[in-house]
């Protein structure tokens, strides 16, 4: 520096006759304005950067909530979902069970009527219902006293399937 400043000395003092410290002034002014230039520069850069990074931050705060509540909702709706698989495969079983008895009941009819076809009973189950329940002298029997049929079997197979009689699983 002391030498370019020596050579403005000389060339402003050899040339026009000016004051040598006029020169130097204006170039230190010139380099303090710059530094002042360059600091305040910098000083909006790291705001700037500081501004950034503060808006990434609070991105990735609501980001991570975001993601929180997603993940909340879908545990949630997973457990729904497995819960209702598994009552789906209960009632799958269940209408299965169901229809297997209604196979064998129908069967059971099938077989009953075709059996009982071209007899004098009424209902085609193996008994005439104007007579069922009377004995030979016109009483009423008892059937579910030890009652009968015209099998030699006992009445109570002939009882309905109640609903609480199924196995709900």
């Amino acid at each position: 520096m002391a030498s370019s400043s020596n050579n403005t000395y000389r060339s402003s003092s050899s040339s026009d006759g000016c004051n040598p410290c006029d020169s130097t002034v204006t170039v230190d002014e010139r380099k303090r304005k710059r530094m002042l230039s360059n600091r305040e520069s910098a000083r909006r850069s790291r705001m700037r950067k500081q501004k950034h990074v503060d808006d990434l931050t609070a991105q990735i705060n609501q980001l991570s909530n975001d993601n929180r509540q997603i993940l909340t909702s879908l545990t949630a709706t997973s457990q729904l979902y497995m819960k209702i698989q598994a009552d789906n495969s209960v009632l799958t079983a269940q209408m299965a069970e169901l229809s297997t008895r209604l196979e064998s009941l129908n069967e059971i009819v099938n077989l009953v009527t075709t059996n009982n076809g071209g007899d004098d009973q009424i209902d085609g189950c193996g008994f005439d219902d104007r007579t069922a329940g009377t004995n030979s002298d016109g009483y009423y029997d008892d059937m579910m006293m030890g009652g009968v049929n015209h099998w030699g079997g006992s009445v109570y197979t002939n009882q309905p399937i109640l609903a609480n009689d199924i196995n709900m699983y």
